[in-house]
């Protein structure tokens, strides 16, 4: 075998990272399709969880990316309260150059060979658009436009869900739920990063952003002269009075770099899998930063796309995705009774959970 093989399958069987029930590696030598599809767990129902389009250096970071995401949609499936486990797939390539009719079809029959084991939906990469056609392949397809049976674009309760957090995360730690007044820093203002801002700047909360688009940074800031803009993630975590951090691109921003000169007194974002490696949320602990789990917070689009499987309904889901709030004063709870970092707290009760689905 290659080492790439080697590392693969110690990542799969013999490492951390693995545990999973089903992994699936899909190849279609005609549309160029290469994608790994990753079951974590089904004990609470099929797995759910999206379809990331992301140009992966080789097959085994791929494969560790789909691993961890899969495993970290069973947990936020279980804290939202849903009959669902946790799956990914990833689609190696790049998406403005690779993705084509053909190779999302050709994703859409390898998802349904699983059988409803697997439910799709959008993520980093993917759209509205792409899960429409998918959807021609495969009946366990979420996140489709209206106009096909679906609910649209999932990023719209994802910021909601997040700013509920964030609410959570200011009573817990100031004792008041209001963000009016407090300087708030979104690093990513693609598709849930510019709602965020809107709920925001409706509380009055005051808004440094950045995105590595300066077209995105400019669209927010002529919309909304107050917000400010600064040049890279670098300077954000660095601003002067910041209250909260709201990491919304991709995962790994809070790291050995980031956290010593994190000034937030609170991280609470829309971005999966923040924490770059075990330890740092003790880190952060330290620092006396409070840090919201990531896969809580941002739980209002799976809320939607779960829901799309029995007949949308957007106030139901809105309903639902309000109760993050709820959650979140949970985990800071049981965090300081069990005298753990809330992202331990998180994990603790996820677990629990699915250990009570599996003996149901």
């Amino acid at each position: 075998m290659t080492d790439v093989s080697d590392g693969v399958l110690h990542t799969l069987f013999r490492s951390e990272q693995g545990g999973h029930e089903q992994v699936v590696l899909v190849q279609d030598r005609s549309s160029g399709l290469k994608a790994v599809i990753a079951l974590h767990s089904t004990a609470l129902g099929p797995a759910l969880g999206g379809t990331r389009f992301y140009p992966y250096a080789d097959e085994a970071e791929a494969v560790a990316d789909a691993l961890n995401l899969a495993r970290g949609m069973s947990y936020k499936n279980a804290l939202a309260g849903l009959d669902h486990g946790g799956g990914k797939a990833v689609i190696i390539g790049d998406p403005e150059r690779d993705k084509t009719e053909e190779l999302l079809l050709a994703y859409g029959r390898a998802v349904a060979s699983l059988g409803g084991r697997y439910v799709t939906a959008c993520d980093v990469g993917t759209y509205v658009a792409d899960m429409d056609v998918v959807a021609r392949e495969n009946r366990w397809t979420t996140g489709r436009s209206p106009e096909n049976g679906g609910a649209g674009d999932s990023s719209v309760l994802t910021a909601f869900g997040v700013y509920q957090g964030m609410r959570a995360s200011a009573q817990h730690q100031w004792g008041d739920p209001s963000l009016r007044g407090r300087k708030v820093g979104v690093a990513g203002i693609g598709k849930v990063g510019r709602h965020l801002v809107g709920h925001l700047l409706a509380e009055g909360a005051e808004i440094v952003i950045t995105d590595v688009r300066e077209e995105a940074v400019r669209l927010i800031t002529e919309r909304h002269p107050e917000v400010t803009a600064v040049p890279d993630t670098e300077a954000l975590i660095r601003t002067a009075g910041l209250d909260i951090y709201a990491p919304c691109a991709l995962g790994g921003a809070l790291n050995d770099a980031s956290v010593p000169v994190l000034t937030a007194q609170v991280v609470c974002g829309a971005a999966n899998n923040q924490l770059a490696h075990p330890g740092i949320e003790k880190d952060l602990a330290d620092r006396g930063i409070l840090y919201a789990p990531d896969y809580v917070v941002n739980a209002g689009g799976v809320i939607q796309v779960a829901d799309e499987l029995h007949g949308f309904d957007f106030d139901r889901c809105k309903q639902k995705a309000a109760k993050i709030f709820d959650t979140t004063l949970e985990i800071f709870a049981r965090a300081k009774s069990d005298g753990v970092p809330p992202a331990a707290a998180a994990d603790r009760l996820a677990e629990q959970r699915m250990a009570e689905g599996r003996r149901a």
